[in-house]
């Protein structure tokens, strides 16, 4: 089994090799943190976004949705608190000279905590088979308990300190876990400081006239400063939510982990107006909606976890993340936060506008309080993408690289070969390409064995091959094979269109 260094290089590797993601300006040597999505890329973001976008708005229907514009007025950002309170808690090593955030240095070494007990459970759990309780193991184990205890205890001291803005300590815990400079070993740290992330630039036409502005580092306020606006157009009542999806700009200094943590980055964010005092409970329901949504796609359930903050962001009152198991060990893929009602009563304040909502059935006016749902697209695109890289051993003794992209995601939802080019079969297969692709995208191939077009079109991810062969010209049927299984069915051409709808619709998944 590959280990999760490995894993990870052959992410980035076919990643490019197959037209998903390339460096920004590769021909001038790249620029840091920045990625191009090619043609892959694009349609598995795409699909991505939509299966997203039909769940959030289309399946609720007190849920609408808004694009609001990168540039905001700048006092939006002093209101929001992002420019007084964003801020990563940065270390430099002196001896490597990089820069390291402090907590994600400290997180990391909770995580391998956790794999160390985890290693701990896989090993008794071959050891006992069928006898394994792995709940009493878990409780009584020493091994594991201290592992886990130890990262509670870790996880709650980084919490305490970086929420009591005690730098100081973060970089003693740092110093007293032993934690070396991933590349060089080196524990001769800096302090601890803070900076500030958003990206500044200038609105004029002029230097002298010109007004500071930010590129947006989030896309929530942009659906904050537009509640009203949408509220009363869309004759919306409580409770209802406001999506979006967009890019996101951060200066992160420490971006790392190919698309993992990126300076531009899109979301896709939800904000749901609730009564005030019923927010946990709509808090509680979109923690349990969210992790649904994800496991629809089949990526595996032992891949998810809840994480609950030990440290909230100013306006919070709850938040949890949901964290995948990435090559690199559990991390963030999406946020859940009740956000109470800090964000319109802020926007009131500094826009001196109201930003209340009349309940008729209370007869009384009120600032919503708001639950948020927050993914990162490109964080989903590398979680499935990581996920669906396999290489499996055949029965025949060789190996196949195959990208298991749920079929409903997948760039290409089928490819059509003609089985030799001539005899007429090429313009058969042209013709069913003609006919599917207004309902599909579709790939055509007829270069080289079909056992090669096959392999290719695995390691592209492409859930279904139809051959066109001899037979086809007889019985007007064609030879369907399944990526995953490899299993071979013949189908009827004037079926294909049904068969694939049934395999890859969105109602299919969700349903």
């Amino acid at each position: 089994m590959a280990q999760p260094d490995d894993q990870f290089k052959r992410v980035i590797s076919h990643a490019k090799e197959y037209g998903y993601i390339f460096s920004s300006s590769e021909i001038y040597d790249g620029l840091s943190a920045v990625y191009d999505y090619g043609q892959n890329g694009a349609e598995l973001k795409k699909n991505i976004r939509e299966y997203w976008w039909k769940s959030m708005v289309h399946l609720h229907e007190n849920i609408v949705g808004l694009d609001a514009s990168i540039f905001m007025h700048p006092t939006t950002w002093k209101a929001s608190g992002h420019v007084d309170a964003f801020n990563d808690p940065l270390i430099d090593n002196k001896d490597s000279k990089k820069r390291y955030r402090a907590d994600v240095l400290i997180e990391d070494y909770a995580e391998k905590l956790n794999q160390k007990a985890q290693k701990e459970i896989e090993k008794a759990k071959k050891r006992f088979g069928d006898a394994f309780d792995e709940n009493e193991f878990v409780n009584t184990n020493p091994r594991v308990v201290r592992y886990r205890e130890e990262q509670d205890r870790v996880i709650k001291r980084m919490a305490r300190s970086l929420e009591a803005e005690d730098l100081a300590d973060v970089k003693a815990l740092i110093e007293e876990l032993e934690i070396a400079d991933p590349d060089t070993g080196s524990r001769n740290w800096t302090d601890v400081r803070q900076f500030n992330l958003m990206f500044g630039t200038k609105l004029g036409a002029s230097a002298e006239n010109a007004t500071d502005l930010f590129l947006r580092p989030e896309t929530a306020q942009g659906i904050f400063v537009n509640f009203l606006n949408v509220q009363k157009s869309g004759r919306m009542k409580i409770p209802f939510g406001i999506a979006q999806t967009g890019k996101a700009f951060r200066n992160e200094i420490v971006a790392r982990q190919f698309i993992f943590r990126m300076r531009e980055f899109e979301q896709m964010e939800m904000q749901f107006f609730v009564r005030p005092g019923e927010e946990l409970k709509w808090y509680e329901h979109w923690k349990e909606t969210r992790m649904k949504w994800h496991l629809s796609l089949g990526l595996g359930e032992e891949n998810y976890r809840f994480h609950d903050h030990e440290k909230m962001a100013h306006y919070a009152n709850a938040a949890a993340d949901i964290e995948f198991n990435f090559p690199f060990g559990f991390k963030e893929l999406e946020g859940i936060h009740s956000r109470t009602d800090f964000d319109l009563k802020a926007h009131e304040e500094h826009s001196g506008k109201k930003l209340q909502f009349f309940d008729h059935e209370l007869n009384e006016s009120y600032v919503p309080y708001v639950v948020e749902t927050s993914i990162g697209l490109d964080r989903m695109f590398l979680a499935v993408f990581s996920k669906a890289l396999e290489e499996e051993e055949l029965e025949n003794g060789s190996t196949r690289t195959v990208l298991k992209i749920p079929s409903v995601l997948a760039p290409f939802k089928a490819a059509v070969f003609p089985l030799l080019k001539k005899d007429g079969l090429p313009e058969i297969a042209q013709q069913i390409v003609d006919d599917l692709k207004w309902d599909f995208n579709v790939d055509y191939d007829e270069k080289d064995a079909v056992g090669r077009r096959y392999r290719r079109q695995d390691a592209a991810g492409t859930p279904f091959c139809i051959t066109v062969d001899h037979e086809t010209k007889e019985d007007n049927a064609v030879t369907v094979r399944d990526r995953d299984s490899m299993e071979q069915v013949r189908i009827p051409i004037d079926k294909l269109s049904q068969f694939l709808h049934e395999k890859v619709d969105f109602k299919h998944w969700m349903s």
